[in-house]
């Protein structure tokens, strides 16, 4: 039985609004047992540790990737051959971050880290060169304040997408697509 793998953006836990609407529409369907979201580490690698860990126990899931989770649903899905859906993405997660090297705080749990170059340096080892784009379902709002949408756009060009106007870059109509989500996932 297949099931999500939720990865949450920087900053972010499994407490953000998307992660939750995803994980109540799986509630009410009967699925809240392969619902998956870890409090991924701010560190990339162990991040990926984390989310691998999560795969290799329970087989083949369908990535869900937010912002940073989306660079990183990216990495997943070629690594292990999965369906990913990519909401406002990092494309370039090593440059988008640079300028976040130095003390973060988590903005759900209030945890304080410090972001570091290699961190930086990590994401950028991640790039992933050639895409799969059958596997790939690319949302992104052109108001996104944060990410240039049109780098998702170009990177994932041959992938579906569904680009809206307005919006920013919480993808403020998330919870409109979440039943389009579940069914791109098989449930």
């Amino acid at each position: 039985m297949s099931g999500i793998l939720y990865l949450h953006g920087f900053r972010s836990s499994p407490a953000s609004f998307k992660a939750r609407a995803v994980a109540e529409a799986m509630a009410a369907r009967g699925l809240q047992e392969r619902f998956f979201c870890p409090a991924l580490s701010h560190e990339p690698r162990q991040a990926m540790v984390q989310a691998e860990a999560i795969l290799a126990a329970e087989g083949p899931l369908t990535l869900v990737g937010s912002s940073l989770g989306g660079f990183y649903a990216t990495w997943l899905a070629e690594r292990h051959g999965l369906r990913a859906v990519l909401v406002n993405p990092a494309v370039l997660a090593h440059l988008s971050l640079a300028d976040y090297v130095g003390p973060q705080t988590n903005l759900y749990s209030g945890e304080e880290f410090q972001f570091t170059r290699e961190h930086v340096a990590q994401l950028q080892a991640m790039e992933v060169a050639d895409l799969r784009p059958e596997r790939y379902w690319l949302l992104v709002e052109e108001g996104d304040e944060v990410l240039d949408y049109r780098q998702a756009v170009a990177r994932y060009r041959d992938a579906r997408q569904t680009v809206l106007a307005g919006g920013d870059h919480s993808f403020t109509r998330f919870v409109d697509f979440v039943p389009q989500i579940l069914e791109f996932a098989g449930l």
